[in-house]
Formats: C-alpha cells, sequence, structure tokens
C-alpha cells in the first residue's frame, strides 16, 4: 500500500484531494499544526515535526499555502523528504509565476526553485485562481456600494474540483517535471465576475473603472496572470460554479 503525506490537507483544494487518493486504496496521512485536523502534527514554518511526518511517506502532496512563508515552509519540506528518501513531490503552484511581479508570486517561485533543486524527484503543477478565492474576493468588494473594477484585468478561474482530480493523477504517475497549466474553459474580465456575482447573489452596485498602477498593472493588462498555449483546460465555469 502506498503511503501518500499531503500537506494543506484541510484547505479548499485539500478537502477535494484527500478524498480521491483515499478512493485509490492509498495509504493518506494528512500534516497540520493542530492535533484535531490532521493525522500528523507538524509546522512547516519552524519545521518542528516535519521530518517525523514525513518519514515512511513515499509521496508528498505540498498543498498548504499562505500569503507569506511559502518558500521557507516549501524549503523546511523539501529537506525532510529528501532525508526520508521520498520518490515523488507533487507541488501545486500558480499560474503567472516568473511573470507578474509581485511579492507573493515572487514567494511562489522559489518554492518552485526549492523544489526543483531538492534532488527529490518532482512534479509541478500551476493552477489558475479558484473559483472559491474568486467569490471571496468578490465578496469583499461588494460589502461597499461602489465597487471598483480594475481595467485589463482578467482570469481564468478553475474549479478546485478539476485541480483535485489532476493532482490525483499526476501524484500516482511518474514525476513529470513541471506540466502544463491547468486552467478554467474562459477567460473572464473582472466585470464579468463581478456581474455574475451580483446577478447571483442579487445585489446592486455601482462599478467604478480604476486602473492598475505599475509594472504589475502592465504585466496583468498584458494577460502574464493567464495561461499559455498548450495548457489543460477544466471543465467547469464560472457561472455553472456560481449556480
Amino acid at each position: 500500500m502506498t503511503t501518500i503525506l499531503v500537506t494543506g490537507g484541510t484547505g479548499t483544494l485539500g478537502r477535494q484531494v484527500v478524498p480521491l487518493l483515499r478512493q485509490t486504496g492509498a495509504k493518506v496521512r494528512v500534516l497540520s499544526r493542530n492535533a484535531a485536523n490532521g493525522d500528523v502534527v507538524a509546522d512547516l514554518l519552524t519545521g518542528e515535526g516535519v521530518a517525523d511526518a514525513v518519514d515512511g511517506a513515499e509521496i508528498v502532496l505540498h498543498l498548504a499555502g499562505a500569503q507569506k512563508g511559502d518558500d521557507i515552509a516549501t524549503r523546511n519540506l523539501v529537506a525532510a523528504a529528501r532525508t526520508a528518501g521520498v520518490r515523488h513531490l507533487v507541488y501545486i503552484s500558480v499560474i503567472g509565476v516568473g511573470r507578474v511581479p509581485l511579492a507573493w508570486l515572487r514567494m511562489k517561485e522559489a518554492a518552485e526553485q526549492a523544489v526543483g533543486e531538492s534532488g527529490v524527484p518532482w512534479t509541478i503543477l500551476r493552477a489558475a485562481q479558484f473559483h472559491d478565492l474568486v467569490r471571496t474576493t468578490l465578496r469583499g468588494m461588494t460589502k461597499s456600494p461602489i465597487v471598483p473594477v480594475p481595467g485589463g484585468l482578467r482570469f481564468q478561474p478553475v474549479d478546485a474540483r478539476d485541480v483535485a482530480k489532476r493532482l490525483v493523477e499526476l501524484a500516482l504517475g511518474e514525476p513529470s517535471g513541471l506540466v502544463p497549466d491547468l486552467a478554467g474553459p474562459r477567460v473572464y474580465d473582472m466585470r464579468e465576475l463581478i456581474a455574475g456575482y451580483l446577478r447571483t447573489t442579487g445585489k446592486r452596485r455601482l462599478l467604478l473603472p480604476v486602473r492598475i498602477p505599475g509594472a504589475a498593472g502592465k504585466a496583468y493588462r498584458s494577460g502574464a496572470n493567464l495561461t499559455v498555449t498548450g495548457a489543460d483546460l477544466g471543465s467547469r465555469t464560472w457561472e455553472e460554479f456560481l449556480n
């Protein structure tokens, strides 16, 4: 029986991935800082307990993510995986790494580099923003009666279930390096996403066009956050998610 360790197993993506892995008959261990949430307790940021959590795992799916410290957490996990002789390390990253000059994406790039240089056979999947994240963002934006709409900002949101299915396939397959991106079936501009959310929630808001300044704005307007040619596409649209 294959033993698989999953970090971030209680998050939006992890809650989809873990049941799929268990359906394959694999022995799945979920790493968490809280004993109530996972099967093994460890802190990726400090490294405490990580070696014990990884010990005996043949495959590691690194799904844990945060706004800060992902690079540090990944380096700690990679070091433990190398020592434990893990045969396949799978990491979920974000489309736009290396192309959009944001601190968060530079952190994800550093995490990717740690995986690539780990000496552990690896696979990295870059995915678009999940529908759930877009909804959460729009929920916050539409609390105000006036909603700013960044001009030229486009997204290709993907369903977490589509990403989960792909990750399970990758984890149980051979290490493949950087695989094609995974995005949703449609590209939407920000106004379309907001309009769809407002229709579904029955809200009325005044939309105010704004411009994202600087290098990040230029990158977004050029579509640097969108998938490149040859990417895989999920099946569930933003409208289907909202409904």
